[in-house]
């Protein structure tokens, strides 16, 4: 791989990095002007592998240098040939050779990339035996992350540290108003291409390898969309019944509301709201694709008064804003942007639209509110108080063949099961 795309690469860490701007954002503006799929391919493993170790390499880093680095570009080109270093095959003379070629017009930055980058080929065993000592650099989490996870998960948090920093499998959904999973598994080994079912998942397949979705037979035709195991879980837990009206509430980026629309056809109206009108452009594409159709609405869930119709609803999927620590090895760079006063934040705006929704509940009706966290204040710890709060509210169990019961509503792990790390509740109105 050319020079150049190690010094995309770390363009693209140094907007993450210094401006706290998206990975995902970025890359997508970033990879659509590159022609090739091999150094797209490329500067999508740099990106993601620092922004996953990034805690551990920004230790190696402090250990290297006399002082910080105070050009962000430098410093994420550096943290780019230690990741080449530490974790690809990338032979070691081409890692370093390509990275400094790739300081381009910055001159006065090339001695001082070689010299670091060989620094760490020399010291290399000492230096991770360090980064072993101390647990940000042992485990690449933000020491914040770390004592809470310990907090929350004492017994299991080792285990949740290496599963985030694990690449996540890919999982398909398969439309079963369309095709059977068999029949579609069938269709995936006619392609030479490898996956497994989930006993506890009707519509879920997991590859064996993640490849790109238009090889995917159907894809165009919405025989299959690309959705984690532990989302799939909510459509069956909201018990879908003919002539319901469902509101989907935070309904970006539209996988649960499409699923909504599989698994039950003759449903009244299913209503999808998000605050964001490019994010909610994007729920009505997917629907396209999948030839559904619901009722879209930019809302804010807070306010329900603004956007709502008066007609309540029997079924209600609240996907709550939330802190996303369950999903880090898809989005690794959530490390580096979540901060620790963000989760008492979104505690409170949990909260909020908790309150601002349950009244759109009708009598009977079940409340599903979810979230991608692993945090019991965002969940178990909610779920509590909201129920204390609310004589007219009662827990429904969750199926035990997947997670574990929490004092309140059902948590699943990253990694359970190949899946990402999720929280559910079953609310029903009295």
């Amino acid at each position: 791989m050319s020079a150049n795309t190690r010094a995309i690469a770390a363009r693209v860490l140094a907007d993450v990095i210094e401006n706290g701007h998206s990975l995902t954002a970025i890359l997508d503006n970033t990879l659509s002007s590159i022609p090739s799929n091999k150094d797209r391919a490329f500067i999508q493993m740099l990106c993601y592998g620092v922004c996953r170790h990034y805690h551990h390499l920004d230790f190696i880093l402090g250990k290297l240098v006399a002082k910080p680095l105070k050009d962000m570009d430098i410093k994420a080109l550096v943290l780019v040939g230690l990741y080449q270093l530490q974790f690809m095959r990338v032979k070691p003379h081409a890692a370093v050779s390509e990275t400094v070629l790739a300081v381009g017009k910055k001159n006065w930055a090339k001695g001082l990339v070689n010299a670091l980058l060989r620094t760490y080929l020399r010291e290399q065993t000492t230096l991770e035996a360090q980064a072993r000592q101390v647990a940000t650099a042992a485990w690449s989490h933000p020491d914040w992350l770390i004592r809470l996870i310990q907090q929350d998960w004492p017994e299991q948090a080792e285990q949740i540290f290496i599963a985030n920093n694990l690449q996540a499998p890919m999982a398909l959904r398969i439309n079963l108003a369309k095709i059977d999973t068999q029949a579609y598994l069938q269709q995936l080994n006619a392609k030479d291409i490898t996956a497994s079912s989930v006993d506890f998942c009707p519509s879920a397949l997991v590859l064996g390898n993640a490849i790109a979705v238009d090889e995917l037979p159907g894809f165009a035709s919405g025989w299959v969309s690309v959705q984690d195991t532990a989302a799939q879980l909510a459509a069956e837990l909201l018990d879908l019944r003919p002539g319901q009206r469902v509101l989907d509430v935070c309904a970006a980026p539209g996988g649960k509301t499409a699923h909504i629309l599989e698994a039950q056809a003759q449903l009244q109206i299913v209503m999808a709201v998000d605050i964001d009108a490019s994010r909610l452009q994007r729920v009505g594409e997917n629907l396209q694709r999948l030839g559904l159709s619901a009722k879209l609405i930019c809302g804010d869930a807070a306010d329900p008064q603004n956007w709502w119709d008066g007609q309540v609803f029997e079924r209600i999927l609240l996907d709550a804003p939330c802190s996303a620590t369950g999903v880090i090895r898809r989005h690794p760079d959530i490390k580096l942007l979540r901060r620790a006063e963000d989760i008492a934040q979104l505690q409170a705006l949990q909260e909020t639209i908790l309150n601002a929704i349950w009244p759109l509940l009708a009598k009977d009706g079940i409340l599903l509110y979810a979230t991608c966290s692993v945090l019991k204040q965002e969940n178990e710890y909610q779920i509590r108080a909201f129920l204390a709060g609310h004589a007219d509210a009662e827990e429904l169990p969750c199926p035990d063949e997947w997670g574990a019961a929490a004092s309140a509503g059902r948590q699943i792990l990253p990694g359970e099961s190949g899946m990402d790390g999720f929280y559910y509740a079953r609310l029903r109105k009295l």
